[in-house]
């Protein structure tokens, strides 16, 4: 193909320019894999925010909310009031093949829907628990967690689905109803890291800062409200631009994050769609889950009361 061809009305430029210097993948590569995965990624996009990662020539990649001046009148999208700026901030939907191939043209790798849709940002779809390891872990020690995580749930009367983050972690996602308002479904979501770590507190913590998880795997709980998170089949601005991929919980001791890239996702997948075959159905949260998790305090507020009674403990011992 040239570099002046066009797909769905996409005038597609510079296709053989590489990603990054480590990405180990044309822009060409990234178009023809969005394009042949687009069937399968669109349902996690559409009608939710979207914030994407680009990586243009001679600039360091940057995270966009807003959609640049030139963006055509075809791309839907929809304005997010922003309370930390202060302003309306106009996302992308990326409802169709059309605007992701657009989104692709413009060197968008990376791509981070809301956890809920446009009509309420705040109204998550998915309560998700994010499994973070620590530097120097291999996989082996995020899986651990991550079968923590699914026994959690089953103990709960619960059930997900998990995916790589395309990075060096995972993601659970469990579809939930609308019958709990968003405090419930993020007080559901720490009770559910908080039951994962007492199931092994050897290998699993919630300790939101750094500092205090002494080399062992974050399950963090903080992903609710208006947060965002990568797309399953993203692709991820990381070296060889491996994607984020869905996994039968059966799989997760036998692959590592990097067997999932550009190049070999679309194989991996065998014509099939994984993510829509391992979704269970909308699940209401249990009372129990909801009480227990309005007793732990939010993750970020705590951290941040800490380190303030820390910096607080620093300056008194220095003028001591």
């Amino acid at each position: 193909m040239s570099a002046g061809e066009q797909r769905a009305g996409v005038d597609l430029t510079n296709l053989d320019q590489p990603l990054s210097s480590d990405a180990g993948a044309t822009k060409r590569d990234l178009v023809d894999y969005l394009d042949a995965v687009a069937e399968r990624m669109l349902p996690g996009l559409v009608d939710r925010p979207l914030t994407v990662l680009r990586a243009l020539r001679g600039r360091a990649p940057f995270m966009q909310k807003n959609v640049p001046k030139y963006t055509p009148d075809w791309v839907q999208t929809v304005p997010v009031w922003a309370e930390a700026s202060k302003r309306e901030i106009h996302y992308a939907l990326c409802n169709d093949r059309r605007t992701l191939l657009w989104l692709a043209n413009q060197r968008a790798i990376e791509y981070h829907p809301t956890l809920g849709l446009a009509a309420n940002i705040y109204r998550p779809t998915h309560l998700i628990l994010d499994l973070d390891p620590p530097d120097g872990a291999d996989f082996a020690a995020v899986v651990a967690v991550a079968h923590l995580v699914r026994q959690a749930l089953t103990d709960s009367g619960l059930a997900g689905a998990v995916k790589t983050s395309g990075s060096r972690g995972v993601h659970i996602f469990v579809p939930v109803d609308d019958t709990a308002p968003v405090e419930d479904v993020a007080a559901a979501t720490r009770a559910l890291a908080a039951r994962a770590e007492a199931l092994d507190p050897g290998i699993a913590t919630t300790a939101f800062i750094v500092e205090d998880r002494a080399g062992k795997v974050f399950v963090d709980s903080t992903r609710a409200g208006g947060a965002t998170v990568a797309a399953v089949y993203s692709p991820r601005l990381r070296p060889g631009t491996p994607v984020s991929f869905p996994l039968a919980w059966s799989d997760l001791d036998r692959i590592t994050p990097a067997d999932f890239t550009v190049h070999s996702a679309i194989g991996a997948l065998a014509g099939g769609d994984p993510w829509a075959d391992s979704m269970p159905e909308a699940q209401t949260l249990p009372a129990d889950l909801i009480e227990e998790g309005h007793t732990i305090p939010v993750a970020r507020v705590a951290a941040m009361h800490e380190g303030k009674r820390r910096a607080k403990a620093r300056r008194e011992e220095s003028t001591q």
